[in-house]
């Protein structure tokens, strides 16, 4: 299991202070207003920093971090991942699972044939829909629904799958 949780990827600066639009990668805004120690990670680069003050805007959740106090600033961290270490993380309910989590899982058919690798998470909005790298073939994308996401072990780093007619044309 992952260590740091991605709740955010950090745009453009806001403002003259410093602060940053973050586009949200968790299902509840809200939680931004309970963080206090994140990390900016880019590659294999992690830096410890702070949350002084966050808004909301547009859907976005504009933050202001510690030591960045100017837009010139803010502009090098551009594009960087808004990290929480995973005892920060909102408790998960039944059957729920961190992404970060998800991510290299392999997938298999309720033949017990080997599908593929579970390479990416879109969320869209109403579902959220898994990506599966299959080698010499096109990727896979399935809706995380219970008819086509049977069964996920963690523990065992699989991904019991039901292609549904229609989704492997």
């Amino acid at each position: 299991m992952v260590e740091y949780l991605r709740v955010g990827v950090l745009q453009k600066p806001h403002g003259i202070h410093g602060e940053v639009k973050v586009y949200p990668t968790t299902s509840d805004l809200d939680r931004y207003d309970e963080l206090k120690e994140v990390y900016l990670e880019k590659g294999d680069k992690r830096i410890a920093t702070e949350v002084e003050q966050v808004k909301y805007f547009k859907g976005l959740a504009i933050v202001k971090l510690k030591g960045i106090d100017t837009p010139e600033d803010m502009i090098k961290f551009q594009g960087y991942d808004l990290m929480i270490h995973r005892s920060d993380a909102t408790p998960l309910g039944e059957d729920e699972n961190y992404i970060g989590d998800l991510i290299g899982l392999v997938a298999y058919d309720e033949s017990g044939n080997k599908v593929g690798v579970l390479k990416d998470v879109y969320e869209t909005g109403a579902k959220d829909v898994y990506v599966f790298a299959r080698e010499g073939k096109q990727d896979l994308l399935l809706p995380a629904i219970k008819d086509c996401i049977l069964k996920v072990d963690v523990e065992a780093g699989t991904i019991l799958i039901r292609i549904m007619k229609g989704l492997d044309d």
